[in-house]
Formats: structure tokens, sequence, C-alpha cells
């Protein structure tokens, strides 16, 4: 199976945990537009009764569980045109490698890039109600041309800075030991990133490696093992923050990933916002892959305070048949919600789903009194629901929905660098920590909202910027773990 992309809406109307049994078979509604759990503004769940209902094998085994998958994608597939009459399952080794081949007509046509796939429901289930998973606790970007990798973030009460590992640290050599350490030069030269990958070993708990580390402080060797930690989906060093721009106060807001525990994290820096009366807002979504539909919406009603009951934050659309599911969410005005004069979203190749949804969004309302910062976005305009099998721990996570504006727009499929009015290239500066006001990208987003005017991401986005953020993309593994098909590049 090729490398996962990051995130995904997952879900319709981001509902929590299993909502409906039949036969054996769980059906799940976790929104994530690009990923799933949670609820409307707070809670919630919807239910989807199957029409006509999948009828699941007994077993788990290879056949029983490829034949479920095949099931599911017939009823709920948005392009149901694109999938073969039948396909033989028997030559391909794991669930996810016949998914793929059902889905490849639509892979062909960019509407389907290996989002629709099989998962753990318990690994997934745990991610996206507390951000839980087994790691270092970092965020690495890799630049195979030159046979480097580096640091991109590092997470709050994880292994990694804990050892002080942090932003911009480079990772210079792995080993299990002192003694059998290669330098990643020579890994990424003869095995690619995936020996990168290979080397830092399984996303499990107690797993050890040395680490040569290069940073400010000098190179060292560090022995570091991986453990069970709770992703913060705002940063408690600089998630949220006013910041001073020559007199301007601007609203500087991080999300990482759209999980349950954002909810009163959002809430809480808004409301500071609110009380500050800021108008103008950063949001950092360089690295944010998605999540739960939910949490989305929260963002959207957070920032719509000049927003009325009547205007149309998204369409949720299924295929023709189902569209007894449709659904139209309109803004709803929080407690803690601010009136935004200017915005500028700072996005990334890895900057998709649920981060996408939110932009597209506000297109519509603030046009040109928003930009999009950095580089071309990944290009995902559609959902997830999820289907599970719970004697099998099978989830199956299948396209079903598309999302759109106001407008009527999901033209995004690849990137909304030609969508959203105006665009302002940056790098992603690693020399600097985020929040930074003199980091490369968040420097020309306080531009932007200062009224400065900028050089355009070029219609091939990040092609055009390659040379000067110095090819650097997220690692991402060919088999992710739950939390790393959201939180791109978590090791």
């Amino acid at each position: 199976m090729t490398a996962a992309p990051p995130g995904g809406i997952v879900g319709h109307r981001f509902g929590e945990g299993v909502l409906r049994r039949w036969r054996g078979v769980s059906v799940v509604v976790i929104a994530a537009l690009l990923s799933a759990c949670g609820g409307e503004s707070g809670g919630g769940t919807s239910v989807i009764t199957p029409t006509p209902t999948p009828t699941p094998s007994t077993g788990c085994a290879l056949r029983d569980r490829q034949n479920f998958a095949f099931s599911v994608l017939r009823e709920w597939y948005l392009f149901p045109e694109t999938l073969p009459a039948s396909l033989d399952p028997a030559p391909y080794a794991s669930v996810n490698d016949y998914i793929d081949a059902l889905t490849a007509t639509a892979r062909a046509q960019r509407r389907d890039r290996f989002f629709t796939y099989q998962t753990s429901i318990a690994e997934e289930n745990a991610f996206f109600s507390s951000g839980s998973s087994a790691g270092f606790g970092i965020r690495l970007s890799t630049d195979g041309a030159a046979g480097r990798v580096f640091v991109a973030e590092a997470f709050e009460g994880a292994p990694a800075l804990a050892a002080g590992i942090d932003r911009g640290s480079e990772i210079i050599a792995i080993g299990t030991s002192a003694a059998t350490l290669r330098t990643v030069s020579s890994i990424l030269a003869s095995e690619g990133s995936a020996g990168v990958t290979s080397a830092l070993g399984p996303s499990t708990a107690g797993v050890t490696r040395t680490l040569r580390i290069r940073d400010a402080a000098g190179t060292r060797d560090l022995n570091v093992s991986k453990a069970d930690y709770e992703l913060l989906p705002v940063s408690t060093r600089y998630g949220s923050r006013i910041i001073d721009d020559g007199g301007r106060r601007v609203g500087y807001l991080n999300l990482r990933t759209f999980i349950s525990t954002a909810d009163p994290a959002l809430r809480a820096a808004f409301l500071q916002f609110r009380n500050d009366g800021i108008t103008q807002f950063v949001v950092d979504f360089r690295y944010n892959g998605g999540g739960l539909v939910s949490i989305a919406e929260l963002m959207g009603d957070l920032l719509g305070r000049n927003r009325s009951t009547s205007e149309v934050f998204s369409f949720t659309t299924f295929r023709a048949e189902k569209s007894v599911e449709n659904e139209t969410r309109r803004f709803a005005t929080a407690a803690q919600s601010v009136a935004p004069v200017r915005i500028a979203f700072i996005g990334t190749g890895s900057t998709a789903s649920a981060s996408e949804l939110v932009i597209n969004a506000f297109i519509p309302y603030l046009g040109t009194g928003m930009a999009l910062v950095g580089t071309n976005t990944f290009g995902k305009p559609v959902g997830q629901i999820a289907i599970d099998r719970a004697a099998c721990d099978d989830r199956i996570r299948v396209v079903a929905f598309s999302t759109r504006n106001a407008a009527n727009s999901d033209a995004y499929f690849d990137g909304l660098a030609s969508t959203v009015p105006v665009t302002c290239r940056a790098a992603d500066d690693l020399t600097r920590p985020l929040g930074d006001p003199q980091e490369a990208s968040l420097r020309q987003a306080l531009n932007f909202v200062g009224g400065q005017s900028c050089t355009a991401i070029a219609a091939d986005g990040q092609t055009a910027l390659s040379a000067a953020a110095g090819r650097m993309t997220l690692l991402s593994p060919a088999q992710p773990t739950p939390a790393q098909r959201e939180v791109p590049g978590a090791f």
C-alpha cells in the first residue's frame, strides 16, 4: 500500500463511537472531514441506518474481511461508478491491498488518493478521544535529496521533548544502540524514507533507539524510548498567543489536529482573543492532517461571531441514493466567538481534510480579507464514514461524502491555492520555533493581516517553493497508525 495521505474528514457529523449494531457489524459515523469522533459543538452522535445492510461473513479470515470491505464500498462509496462490478480478492495479501485495487479508478482521477482504507477500531478510538498513541512524540521532516531528517515539532509530555529534542534538531544517525548507529544519509541513499521509518522501529511503547542529534547545543547521542502519550491538540508552549506586531495585536492559533480534546483548548484560546478585542488572526494549520468534523464546525463557530445563524458553514453531500443523509451546517455563535476582519491561514502539503474544510468555508465570507500562506494544501474535499466489524477489530473508513462551502464549491482536489482569493508564498522555517513572529511563514502571515502585499503561491503549488523550502516533506510510513494519518510526520 502506498504511503498514506495526511488525515481526512472522518465520519458524518463527527459522531462518537459505535452508533448502531447489526448482525455483528457496527456503523460508526465519525466526522472528520477528514476524520471522526465527537459531536456537534461539544458532543452528540449521528445514526446512519444502512440500506441495504451489508451482509458480513461470520469469520475473520482474510477473505471474510475482504468481502466485508467490498460490501461496504458497494453500499456507501461516494464514487460507485468507479468500482469494478466484481474483483477476486485472492491475489491481494491484505484488506488494504484489496481496497486499493477497488478504488484504483477513483485514485487515477485524483478523487480518492488512498482515503478509503481499513484500520483498527481500538487504535483509532484511542487517538480521536484523547490523542493517545505510542512513540517518541516528534514530527519529522525529510529532505531525501540532501539525505537529511529534521524534527519539525516535538510534543509536550512525550519522551523526545523530555530528552531535549525539539523543532530544528537534526537526526544524523539512528541505531538500536551506540554500536549499531547508521547515518541517516546512508539509510536514505540505500533504502529511501522507508528505511528511516524502519530504523525508528514500530509504534510500540518500550521500543528504544539511540539517536545522534545535532542542534544549537552541539552533537550528542541520546537513548530515547517510545511511550504512550496523549497529544495536546493546542500546544501549551505556542498553541495560542496574542502577538504584538508593531503595535497591532494579532491572535495566533496553532491547531495540531482535530480531536475531541481540542474543544476546551479552542474555547479557552478564543475567549482570550474575544476578551482582548482581537479582530486579526493567524490560524496555523501547517501540519494539520485533519480529524473530526465536529471540531472543524466548532472552529467555524468560534471564528463566526459576525456570521448569522442563517449563513451556511458547509454542505455535506452523499451519493444520490444516500441523499437522505445530506446535511447543511449553519454557523452557531458560541460564547467565545470572535469577529475576524482578516485571517491568514498557514498551510502546507500536509494541511488536509478538516483543515481545508475550515479554510474553504470562509472563502465566501472573507474574500480578499483572508489568505493562504505557505504552500499549497493537500486537496481533500471529501470525508469518510466508518463502518465497524468489532469481532475482527476492523474499521472500514470509506469515502462517502463531499463537503462544500456556502458557494457550493468543493473544487480543491489539487489543493486550495487556486481557490483561496489571496495566497502568499512562504517557507516552513525550522530554524525558529513555531509561534515565533520571525519564523518565515508566520512573518508572512503577519504581513498579510497588516495589509502588505506578497508573492502568490504558484499554480503548481508546492513545487514552486521546493527550492526555498529545502524540499522538506513530512516523513510518512507506508502503513501509518491512526495517529500518523491525522498527525502527519508523527513518530
